[in-house]
């Protein structure tokens, strides 16, 4: 009866397409507990997993806007490097020295960047997220952006629920489906994890970090991290500098860079830590940086140019390194991830190679821009603006 009642009201308050959605979701459900079970999902693993399991509207607005993407450079980088955060995390290289050395040791990862990832995720463990993952991954499945991995994830999930790692009560994590004090999503966590306290069971759920910090020493040892080797540098760039050199994949080595002037904000030159390649978030107007193999290693633990600057630049300051010294153009209009899709659209339409449509500006945004810029004799500095989306409308 309670139910008829909802949805009589639903009808009535002209909400019907949230009906009809929650309605397709059950299909969906259905459908893909045919593909667990033939993934090895027992059918009681499945049905125990996914008995609270509901369809959530906001999901798919969630899912689009993560901070990362949609927030200017310099405000995401004002929370994500907070002076409270620094401050934090100098004392956690303090209070858990033991454990950080002993991770060095044996993973060769740097404990910085792992204080860094655990502050970024999660505020140090204090906020791991309070979504049931099969939930969240289930609504990113259903809402179809990225069906395919989510599907993945999901069977991961249910794999790591069938084996007892954790109960569904307890398997809590961030609104996209990233779990406990890293945000490992589960696919990593089946090919990562470790048990450093060997108690039997890999626990990144639990208020003890340190499982989590040793499966993210060892997924980054992996991913290649060189230990002792940084990130990358804030540099300073000559007058009449070629900006259509920059670019985050157009990798020289350091003596091709010192050759033409860029050098860091000390005034030293770029040292050899390998293939180095320039970008400037911002333009020709902000901060402009070199960076060094290390910065793709966290590119892969988050595909966001503004994540891995700051998970850098974060793990830096824990270390006494100091604040960027070349300021962000705060003044710039923001852009909404509507004008970023625009803008790649507008640059397809004439030509320019932006990769997928989606309002992110990636690499390959990045260079149509810069290749649009040149062929306008402007100074190919890869930035979206305003000023460049009006140009580009007819």
């Amino acid at each position: 009866m309670a139910r008829v009642f909802i949805y009589t009201f639903i009808l009535i308050a002209g909400w019907f397409p949230v009906l009809a959605t929650a309605a397709d979701f059950d299909t969906w459900r259905k459908e893909f507990r045919a593909t667990a079970l033939a993934a090895g999902i027992s059918a009681s693993t499945f049905d125990t997993a996914f008995y609270t399991v509901e369809y959530d509207p906001h999901s798919a607005k969630t899912d689009a806007n993560q901070a990362e993407f949609v927030r200017p450079i310099w405000e995401y980088l004002d929370n994500a490097v907070s002076a409270s955060r620094i401050f934090t995390g100098k004392a956690k290289a303090r209070t858990m020295k033991e454990l950080l050395d002993k991770l060095e040791r044996k993973y060769r990862v740097d404990g910085e960047i792992l204080l860094a990832i655990w502050g970024m995720e999660t505020n140090f463990g204090t906020f791991r997220g309070n979504t049931y993952t099969i939930e969240a991954l289930a609504n990113a499945a259903y809402n179809g952006r990225r069906r395919a991995f989510a599907e993945s994830e999901l069977i991961a999930a249910l794999k790591i629920l069938a084996r007892g790692d954790i109960t569904p009560a307890r398997m809590l994590g961030s609104g996209g489906g990233a779990m406990g004090h890293t945000q490992f999503m589960p696919t990593t966590y089946l090919r990562f994890s470790i048990d450093q306290d060997r108690d039997g069971k890999t626990n990144i759920w639990s208020d003890n970090p340190t499982d989590a910090l040793a499966s993210t020493a060892n997924y980054l040892r992996v991913l290649g991290w060189e230990k002792d080797q940084p990130w990358g540098m804030e540099v300073t760039v000559p007058r009449h500098f070629n900006y259509a050199l920059i670019g985050e994949y157009e990798t020289r080595n350091s003596g091709f860079w010192n050759g033409r002037g860029v050098r860091g904000v000390d005034g030293g030159k770029i040292p050899n830590h390998g293939p180095t390649a320039l970008i400037a978030p911002a333009g020709a107007n902000g901060p402009v940086f070199a960076i060094f193999p290390n910065f793709q290693v966290i590119r892969q633990y988050n595909m966001s140019v503004s994540y891995s600057l700051a998970i850098g630049h974060l793990s830096d300051r824990i270390n006494g390194g100091k604040a960027f010294k070349a300021n962000w153009p705060r003044s710039d209009p923001p852009m909404t991830r509507a004008n970023q899709r625009e803008i790649q659209t507008l640059l397809q339409k004439r030509g320019f190679n932006v990769g997928p449509i989606d309002g992110m500006i990636g690499p390959k945004t990045v260079e149509a821009i810069q290749a649009f810029q040149v062929s306008e004799g402007l100074l190919a500095d890869g930035y979206a603006t305003r000023n460049l989306l009006n140009r580009l409308r007819p």
